[in-house]
């Protein structure tokens, strides 16, 4: 039980981190991943079920998200219209995209008899139970993609799309770039949201088209979470505490399904509670950042005050 909620967190906080890259360090408002999260789910599981394996499956799905990003940012900075109302678009076609991928059909389950990345992790780890081999190997390569992850935004590229979310006037003063700047970081937002979403097919044994709905705002809730853990402006815990949120939500949302009916809390309410969630985080974090400009700002007063008391 427990293991479970801990690899679905892992799996989940792959996903996170790809929301991460959009809404923290883009500072764009994207709504492709409830898209590419079900395109990452349908092209891995088509892939494994037509025996082209699992590594070919997940690279393709980690590349066909990285499309879905371009194709976003491309509308937004080559078209001119607003980031969130290209990530609708790009989400809404995503939609027929995905059943016609999964060969139009809603939902396509992966047989016993196919080989998938859970039913590798037990023979590679044969002194650990089913559970504790499948926690192992996702442990593995979630913390693989975010050591990747952490010196890429360590690069010279990396820095440059972080200062873009910070101030995209400081990038174009440099003689970058902003829309090429997008471009990768929307595509490396939504590849690894894709990535996700081709491991927890494999993980539940199906794909379906509307895999993704709502995945944004989980997405959020999570990345709220993991703020309120500590605070940090180093991309190694920004990352870390992303993944950590991520756990922390899917146990929210286990022990909400399994105790919920205690206070008459039912499975329809969760993304109602959720959405609730982020809404009282960005309250409780504006009136944090709103009580640290009144701190710093009145120890700014205090030293004028103390440097005009010295001259005098």
């Amino acid at each position: 039980m427990i293991e479970g909620i801990f690899v679905e967190g892992l799996i989940f906080s792959l996903m996170v981190l790809g929301i991460l890259i959009s809404y923290r360090i883009l500072d764009l408002a994207d709504l492709t991943c409830d898209g590419s999260y079900a395109t990452g789910a349908a092209v891995a599981t088509m892939c494994i079920v037509n025996g082209l394996g699992i590594t070919v499956g997940l690279v393709l799905a980690f590349l066909v998200g990285i499309l879905c990003g371009m194709v976003t940012s491309m509308i937004h900075t080559k078209l001119k219209i607003p980031g969130l109302l290209a990530s609708i678009l790009t989400m809404t076609m995503l939609y027929s995209i995905n059943l016609r991928i999964l060969g139009n059909r809603a939902n396509v389950p992966i047989q016993r008899t196919v080989t998938t990345l859970y039913r590798i992790f037990p023979n590679a780890f044969p002194f650990l139970s089913t559970a504790f081999a499948s926690l192992l190997g996702t442990l593995i390569i979630v913390l693989a993609v975010k050591v990747v992850m952490d010196l890429f935004f360590r690069t010279d590229l990396g820095l440059a799309i972080g200062a873009l979310g910070g101030n995209e006037q400081v990038v174009i003063s440099q003689g970058m770039n902003p829309s090429s700047l997008k471009l990768i970081g929307l595509g490396l937002s939504n590849g690894l949201i894709a990535l996700s979403g081709g491991m927890l097919a494999q993980y539940q044994g199906f794909a379906d088209a509307n895999l993704g709905q709502g995945m944004v705002v989980q997405g959020l809730a999570a990345i709220m979470l993991g703020e309120f853990l500590f605070s940090s402006n180093r991309i190694s815990l920004i990352t870390l505490r992303a993944i950590f949120g991520a756990i922390i939500y899917k146990a929210l949302m286990f022990f909400g399904r399994r105790y919920g009916y205690l206070i008459g809390i039912t499975p329809n309410d969760f993304k109602l509670l959720t959405g609730i969630l982020v809404i009282i985080s960005l309250a409780i974090a504006k009136t944090r950042s709103a009580a640290s400009d009144a701190g710093a700002k009145k120890k700014a007063i205090l030293r004028t005050q103390q440097k005009g008391e010295e001259n005098a």
